[in-house]
């Protein structure tokens, strides 16, 4: 299914089902081996609690997340908002934590992006340099299994032809042919060549209302970043009533880049590499009460 959309929006793909790599090594550096073992995906808060007006006091924890999903020691991979409570200021949360089990304390190796103060440049830092939590603020989409070994989907696509970035393309693929039935996916993937379009909220929240997609945008700060970029994705092909961001992705690098990925702006030498698994159970956590569908993209 994913192979033959591929076709139609790269000029190579090539999806196949092979053992999932070694997550540890280089360039992921993973706390976990695998995306392996009972995964799932989990929408927690949402982006009404950011926009039109902030809602600071939502605040969550990955520990707690790992065990409202029935999954205590989870490893979790996805996309955040990080906790101002923490920070003191509004950041990109990119959460990649072997969560805490009975029989170990959790390890966090996410990494946070956020506006550079000294130059309003892009600012990556390890998580774990500064900070001893597994906190992150207002919302998150996030993937997790047992951090296992074992058989993933194997996903290989060059050469953008089409419009849609990468994620919304196996996204739209997924629910054009399984329709009503929905079906999520998550994982890594690798942008080994090229740029992309990177946001990165700033560090303060908007004093004034946000109340359409072009008043998010404006407030937003965009970049073009180079490969290579980490990104870690959550997919549901389409919202079965919940409320959900069908399609959340972050990324690190190991040259100080990273955030909110939009969409590679280097179509022709694009080469994307991703390792996913669909999940068999979805959770969704603290669903806003009042929702909109601002800012969603």
């Amino acid at each position: 299914v994913l192979q033959k959309g591929l076709k139609e929006n790269f000029a190579d793909a090539q999806v196949s089902v092979v053992d999932c790599p070694d997550l540890t090594q280089e360039p992921f550096n993973f706390p976990a081996k695998g995306i392996c073992g009972k995964p799932r995906i989990a929408d927690v808060g949402g982006v009404p609690y950011l926009i039109p007006v902030v809602q600071k006091e939502k605040v969550y924890d990955l520990n707690t997340v790992a065990k409202d999903i029935e999954l205590p020691g989870a490893f979790i991979l996805g996309a955040g908002a990080a906790s101002s409570k923490i920070l003191g200021v509004n950041a990109e949360l990119i959460p990649i934590v072997q969560t805490k089990s009975e029989k170990k304390p959790a390890v966090n190796g996410s990494y946070v992006a956020q506006i550079n103060p000294a130059d309003k440049g892009c600012l990556l830092e390890k998580y774990s340099s500064k900070y001893t939590d597994c906190e992150f603020g207002l919302l998150a989409n996030l993937y997790a299994s047992e951090g296992q070994p074992g058989k993933v989907i194997e996903v290989k696509a060059n050469g953008r032809t089409g419009e849609l970035n990468f994620v919304s393309c196996l996204r739209q693929i997924l629910e054009k042919h399984y329709g009503e039935k929905p079906v999520g996916m998550g994982g890594t993937f690798i942008i080994q060549k090229g740029k992309a379009k990177i946001h990165i909220m700033p560090p303060e929240f908007s004093a004034c209302p946000l109340n359409t997609d072009e008043d998010v945008n404006n407030w937003l700060k965009f970049f073009e970043m180079k490969a290579p970029l980490i990104c870690q994705p959550v997919i549901v092909s389409r919202d079965p009533g919940f409320d959900l961001r069908v399609e959340h992705t972050h990324c690190f690098s190991h040259h100080g880049e990273g955030g909110h990925y939009h969409q590679d702006t280097s179509p022709d030498s694009v080469q994307y590499l991703g390792y996913l698994l669909p999940a068999e159970l979805l959770f969704r956590i603290d669903r806003p009460q009042e929702t909109h569908l601002v800012g969603r993209d």
